[in-house]
Order: structure tokens, then sequence, then C-alpha cells
């Protein structure tokens, strides 16, 4: 299976509520475009090396566990997709240009992240991190321009309540079949 709309389906999913759309809104509010240039740049070298990951790590796993990697990926991010995204610092201090504000600001938000982890697990599955990289690329970098279209105001106003309840759903069941199948249990 090619993880290119896999990746893009579970990063918009896990990341329509998170902290880099909220992020780009609040940059593209105060510093323009060239701040969420930056920060979809960061987010798709972030991509890339997590999909390096999943690719160097898939030939020492067996199949059951590449899928466990996966369903425990899902769960992981449906259990914070509930969790309102709230920005502490809003990189007002940073005296930077604005490419170089988005690219670092945004690189330290998502080290690590859900959606890093959803592409790792995803690409360990399916060894091609390219077409990996590139679906949760294109979910990431559509998240933070319809955030930074909107601005930081509008962008909260979004009924986010609904769509953090059918994120989780969606990423929770997902998850729990995956998992299930890999332990054999179903």
């Amino acid at each position: 299976m090619d993880p290119l709309v896999p990746a893009f389906v579970a990063v918009l999913l896990a990341g329509v509520s998170d902290r880099p759309p909220l992020l780009a809104a609040i940059l593209f509010d105060r510093l323009a475009s060239g701040a969420v240039w930056g920060a979809i740049l960061a987010q798709a070298v972030g991509f890339m090396l997590a999909a390096i990951g999943g690719m160097l790590v898939a030939p020492i796993l067996t199949p059951n566990a590449r899928n466990l990697i996966l369903a425990i990926a899902m769960i992981a991010a449906a259990t914070a997709v509930p969790i309102p995204a709230r920005i502490k610092d809003r990189l007002d201090g940073w005296r930077l240009r604005p490419f170089p504000t988005g690219l670092l600001g945004m690189a330290v938000l998502v080290l690590g992240d859900r959606s890093q982890f959803l592409v790792f697990a995803l690409v360990a599955r399916t060894p091609d991190p390219v077409t990996g990289a590139i679906g949760a690329t294109l979910a990431g970098a559509v998240l933070l321009l319809a955030a930074a279209t909107l601005g930081e105001r509008d962008w909260q106003r979004l009924p986010f309540t609904p769509i953090r309840i059918v994120a989780t759903l969606l990423l929770g069941l997902t998850g729990a079949v995956l998992g299930l199948g890999a332990l054999r249990l179903l």
C-alpha cells in the first residue's frame, strides 16, 4: 500500500486541531506570508526525517510489529486530538526576518510531533519514504495555509469540538482495529 493517501489523511485528522496551524495563523497576522513559507518548510523537513526513520526501522520489524507501531501512533494521536491547542510562546520577542522566524519557530514546535510519529509509523509499515513524506507535507501545508488565510481570530472560531470528535473516533477506531489485528486478536 502506498503511504501517500494514508499519510495525507492521518496528518490532516491529527493536525487540524493541533498547534502548528494556530502558530501559522499567529505568524501570518504579524509577519505575513514569509513566516508561513518558513513554517511549511520546517514541517516538510520534519516529515522527511520521520519518513527516513521509518524506512530505516522497517527492515528489522516483523509485519505484525509494523502494524502495532502504526496502531500505537494512531491511538496516541487520537488521545491527543481532543486537547485544545494553546501556544505559550507567540514568538513576539524574536528579532529574525519572517522566513527564519517561521522556519525555526515551527521546527521547535513540531519536533517529535504526533503527525511525525504517524508518518514514521506509516513509512515503517510500507517503506516508501518519498510518498509518505509528500502526503504528510501536503496535508501540513493545507492546514498551515488555511489557518494563515483565516488568521488567528477566525481560525479560533472554527467548530473544533465536532472536528475533534470525528478525528478522535476515526484515528482511535483505525488504531484499535490495526492493533487487534497485529496482536492476532481480530
